[in-house]
């Protein structure tokens, strides 16, 4: 196949208003002067089919049990995770050509534009899988995607342990948790696994209570009856139509959820989520990026001045509205790792603090820190 020019063997198909098939191919081939056995004819329509449906070589990966990312830097770089780190794989783009192709074709499926005037997307495909692109004029790489893989079904904080990403204190801990209903964030990096853990958490409302969950890509899937996923979207190429996280929140309280759930807490919808949580709606959660649960209030503190809310107020409201922090990290070799459980309370100053509850030692031990007592209280009241 290297000696087969693809790119020449697609122009002539454009020229002639003709399909891919065996023997159009097979004319094509011919036309430029090339071997076309029946071997070679099959392998060139393959080839152009996987380039014209799906993720093109990147649909083995993708299959790929255990997959949750692929990554491309250009043509010569591919890599995949599957919980071990990242590993770099045997596939190779033909040229920068193909990866530019596959990026456009990848958001032009879902009505994005990728080009010069925009040359990056984010959007999520039609079978759940998000992808981010980034062309060449502003890679040095060429052009970049990263694929994100969602699961197939949540699992269970049974599985968690099992897995060994979580304590088995941890996962009671947890458990009761969301069985009394107490607000919470899962604060963790990129790739930690926050919004897994928080779907695992999910699935542990009872089956009588509806969940309804605000996301700007929806990846959520808990395993629960009554789940309602609400996913934003950007402006399109008028720049009119976009749904922002802030709207889907507004909305979501007048859909009477019983747990309200932002899948990434991330900007100004910060405000409306945490005025929802101290209007009643107990048992709210969500996850937030953070390099430890020490940051979150301070985080917390940056994306509410995103909305409009001061120092003084946003820690009232946190302290009013959050319960508890569950921090996961990953471990050097790709483990995914739930570290500790903080509990919010605030100081004489007004301003609010991470007070260290549990740690997890992912060698098996348990660290009883100083907010133990008063994480206990709030799960038996």
């Amino acid at each position: 196949m290297s000696d087969v020019p693809l790119e020449r063997v697609r122009e002539y198909l454009v020229r002639h208003h003709v399909s891919g098939g065996p023997v159009e191919v097979g004319a094509a081939l011919r036309s430029l002067g090339h071997l076309a056995s029946e071997g070679v004819v099959r392998a060139t329509v393959d080839e152009l089919r996987r380039e014209s449906v799906g993720a093109g070589p990147l649909d083995g990966l993708l299959a790929t049990p255990g997959v949750t990312d692929v990554l491309v830097n250009g043509p010569d770089e591919v890599y995949l995770d599957r919980g071990r780190g990242l590993e770099r794989t045997g596939i190779r783009f033909a040229d920068e050509a193909q990866v530019r192709r596959l990026a456009v074709r990848l958001a032009a499926s879902v009505g994005r534009r990728l080009d010069e005037g925009a040359p990056f997307v984010d959007a999520r495909l039609a079978n759940g899988v998000r992808v981010h692109a980034v062309l060449g004029v502003i890679a040095d790489s060429g052009t970049c995607l990263s694929l994100r893989v969602p699961r197939v079904t949540a699992m269970s904080l049974a599985e968690w342990v099992s897995g060994g990403g979580l304590h088995r204190e941890a996962a009671a801990l947890l458990a009761r948790v969301v069985e009394a209903r107490r607000a919470f964030l899962v604060s963790g990096g990129t790739g930690s696994g926050k919004t897994t853990l928080l779907a695992s958490l999910l699935g542990r409302v009872p089956g009588g209570e509806r969940i309804v969950i605000a996301e700007d890509s929806r990846e959520l899937a808990p395993a629960h009856p009554h789940c309602l996923r609400l996913e934003g979207r950007p402006a399109n190429a008028e720049g009119v139509g976009a749904v922002s996280l802030t709207d889907l929140v507004r909305q979501a309280l007048r859909m009477r959820p019983d747990r309200l759930v932002v899948g990434e807490v991330r900007g100004a919808e910060l405000v409306d989520l945490l005025m929802a949580l101290n209007t009643g709606h107990e048992g709210g959660c969500g996850t937030i990026h953070a390099n430890s649960a020490a940051d979150v209030p301070a985080r917390l503190e940056a994306l509410a001045a995103l909305g409009g809310l001061g120092r003084a107020a946003v820690h009232a409201q946190v302290a009013a509205a959050l319960d508890l922090i569950v921090h996961i990290r990953r471990l050097a070799g790709g483990r995914r790792w739930v570290e500790e459980i903080r509990v919010i309370q605030p100081e004489a100053s007004g301003l609010c603090v991470a007070v260290p509850a549990v740690r997890f030692e992912p060698e098996g031990g348990v660290i009883r820190c100083e907010g133990r007592e008063l994480l206990e209280r709030m799960l038996t009241t």
